[in-house]
């Protein structure tokens, strides 16, 4: 019996920014492995599926183990059923779509992997905010603050390259990558976007520096999920976007 694995991105949150090639992915399937931040709209589009949460967030004690998700999308697929894993964002951007890809092919298992927009693109663009705004930045650099040993990336290396720079995964680890960002060179008063439920209508964003962005974040309660934006395209905001809760270079 034929059958197909997808390793589908669900994009950030808004249920209409999913794409028409996930959608029809969705439609075929029989089983559903859906991640926790994944918007549960965008399920209307597999009515028929079985849909099994497999929660992964960093820090979890609940958090399915990858080996485990792995198993369960080999097993489906064996049986002859389409199998969907759906995931937040892009599945390539921080999303293991490329080793889930490799197991299953070591598995005798074809997939195809459905790009989604990713959450680091669409925060900013839902605040107005231009990653790669002509003559302010030629470049943006995509990095988790959060390694697979624990560790944190060369936020100082990559500071000194210049460009925009968006985090991920990081309000845990806030104050280090600060540190880190002030180290590789880059100036205090460095416009910084916090967002927070992006695209979703909740989403809410605090306008702060490199200096003072810790405390502003404690200020306004930010918690994950949430990106952070660094360079002088944040102080380049398209004005006349609308934001459900703002916060800007809060001093009270």
């Amino acid at each position: 019996m034929s059958t197909k694995v997808w390793l589908v991105g669900a994009g950030p949150g808004d249920p209409d920014l999913l794409t028409l090639k996930a959608v029809k992915a969705l439609a075929q399937a029989d089983v559903v492995l859906v991640d926790d931040l994944v918007n549960p709209q965008v399920l209307s589009h597999c009515p028929n599926a079985r849909i099994i949460h497999t929660g992964k967030r960093g820090g979890c004690r609940t958090s399915t183990p990858q080996d485990f998700i792995q198993r369960m999308m080999l097993l489906y697929a064996k049986q002859g059923l389409n199998v969907v894993r759906l995931k937040g964002g892009d599945p390539c951007i921080f999303g293991r779509a490329g080793e889930e890809a490799q197991w299953l092919a070591d598995n005798g298992i074809a997939s195809e992997i459905v790009n989604g927009i990713t959450s680091g693109l669409a925060a900013a663009t839902n605040c107005g905010i231009s990653l790669t705004h002509r003559g302010v930045a030629s470049s943006v650099t995509l990095v988790t603050a959060h390694a697979e040993d624990g560790s944190m990336p060369d936020l100082a290396g990559l500071a000194q390259q210049g460009g925009t720079v968006v985090v991920y995964m990081g309000i845990a680890r806030l104050s280090r990558i600060a540190q880190q960002l002030r180290d590789g060179g880059l100036r205090a008063d460095l416009p910084v976007a916090m967002i927070g439920n992006a695209t979703l209508p909740d989403q809410y964003q605090i306008i702060s520096t490199l200096a003072t962005m810790e405390d502003d974040a404690k200020r306004a309660a930010l918690k994950s999920p949430a990106i952070l934006v660094f360079g002088d395209v944040v102080g380049k905001q398209i004005s006349g976007t609308a934001f459900a809760s703002e916060y800007r270079y809060a001093q009270s």
